[in-house]
């Protein structure tokens, strides 16, 4: 062994065989030629060696070492919850605390009036329906309410403002119409799960049902407003038909048409067209006027001769010398000669010549410039 060098410290020469002790209990630490000594402290004591626990070589090491040890210097707990006054934490009584509100707030549901809710499990798997008024349920991530009013009328316009719809009349006419869909939910359930989306549904059965009504009528029907109220009805009919036919649960409360209207682009032909009718109906409705006239006068003159008549059959020979002494009145009364009986009378008396003078005379002079 005589030349090698110990690793504790000693330089190994003058060492003997059979000698136990090692260098480093000889003499301090930080002399010799070899290595130091990890176990021995730093502060060079002969003999002593440091402690094996790795707590109590890392406990004192580092700036950390001094307060973790202490644990209630300056880096020790920030804050302590107060104790109860058996010694026990409040830490259990608040979690249960929060555990019951929570349960009371996701567990009972006040469904207003006019209102339903869906219920379904934590996967969206459909559970129940409930009415309105205080309903309990499994809490909330178990069990999910979603609430809708029912009873509201919701209202849907088609084609939208500042848009044009055509739709084809069965004279092969196109008519520029807006229509409203008033609406609402009769079956939550089947409104939420049944179609994918009920409101896109009702809108395109809605759009198909206009137009299947619209083509059975005529252009001016559909313009003027006369076979209004029968497409509406027919509308309403079709759509409803088909929604149960999807089981939607949706119900149709009505379809107001707000516009008929031509195409824009037609629109001043369109105004030409009915200017014309408009004329013709007035043309119409005067001959009408006329042609009612005339027949109340030959009502009434055929009514006076039948009571003449009747009177002629009573007293033959009275009624025909009234009849001619009235024909001769009119006859004679067109005349410019007027007819007096033979005697001390002239026998011609200029009479209408000095009727024209009267007449004339009584007529006011006019001014010379006109």
């Amino acid at each position: 062994m005589a030349g090698k060098k110990n690793p504790w410290g000693g330089s190994g020469k003058g060492d003997e065989p059979g000698e136990d002790t090692p260098s480093g209990d000889r003499g301090d630490a930080g002399q010799g030629d070899g290595p130091r000594n990890p176990w021995l402290p730093s502060g060079g004591e002969p003999g002593k060696r440091r402690s094996a626990s790795i707590e109590d070589i890392f406990k004192n090491s580092g700036p950390e070492g001094p307060r973790r040890a202490g644990g209630g210097g300056p880096g020790g707990p920030a804050f302590r919850l107060p104790e109860r006054p058996g010694g026990k934490s409040w830490l259990p009584v608040i979690l249960g605390a929060v555990a019951l509100i929570w349960l009371a707030v996701t567990s009972i549901h006040f469904v207003q009036p006019g209102e339903q809710a869906v219920v379904t499990w934590v996967g969206g798997k459909y559970s129940r329906t409930l009415d309105s008024g205080t309903n309990p349920t499994w809490p909330w991530p178990i069990q999910m309410v979603e609430k809708e009013n029912v009873t509201q009328i919701r209202s849907e316009e088609i084609p939208g403002t500042n848009t044009e719809k055509l739709i084809l009349t069965a004279d092969q006419n196109l008519v520029d119409l807006s229509y409203l869909i008033r609406w609402n939910i009769s079956d939550l359930a089947l409104y939420k799960y049944q179609l994918s989306d009920p409101r896109n549904a009702l809108l395109e059965i809605g759009e198909a049902a206009m137009r299947a009504a619209v083509a059975r009528k005529n252009l001016d029907t559909v313009l003027t407003g006369e076979g209004r109220a029968e497409i509406e009805q027919n509308v309403r009919e079709r759509m409803q038909a088909r929604l149960d036919a999807y089981r939607s649960g949706i119900t149709v409360q009505g379809i107001e048409i707000n516009k008929t209207d031509p195409p824009a682009r037609v629109e001043e032909a369109f105004k030409d067209v009915s200017s014309a009718q408009q004329d013709a109906d007035a043309a119409m409705n005067r001959a009408r006027a006329v042609a009612q006239q005339l027949l109340a006068r030959a009502q009434g003159d055929a009514s006076e001769f039948n009571n003449i008549y009747a009177e002629y059959r009573l007293a033959p020979e009275v009624t025909r010398r009234r009849l001619y002494y009235e024909t001769m009145e009119s006859i004679l009364s067109k005349t410019d000669k007027t007819i007096i009986e033979s005697g001390n009378v002239t026998p011609y008396l200029p009479l209408p010549e000095l009727q024209r003078r009267s007449q004339s005379a009584a007529q006011p002079a006019r001014p010379q410039g006109e």
